[in-house]
């Protein structure tokens, strides 16, 4: 493995951690509003889906612009 290409994995798998830790902060918070607006078992799911989404769109935001960081050094 080339070191430019383990720097660009390194950059994708820091983009996932960014990704997953906003994933429990959406999570934690949107559990909590959604509980005051629906009752459950409607509240967590609809938590749990946004929470899904923003921590997908988080990593791939975060690991494209890592990977081209990395590409530019």
């Amino acid at each position: 493995m080339t070191r430019d290409r383990s720097d660009r994995v390194a950059a994708w798998a820091t983009g996932a951690g960014i990704g997953l830790i906003a994933l429990m902060v959406v999570w934690l918070v949107g559990n909590r509003l959604a509980a005051i607006v629906w009752d459950p078992p409607v509240g967590p799911i609809v938590a749990f889906g946004g929470a899904v989404v923003i921590g997908v769109v988080t990593t791939l935001v975060s690991g494209r612009r890592l990977s081209r960081h990395q590409r530019h050094l």
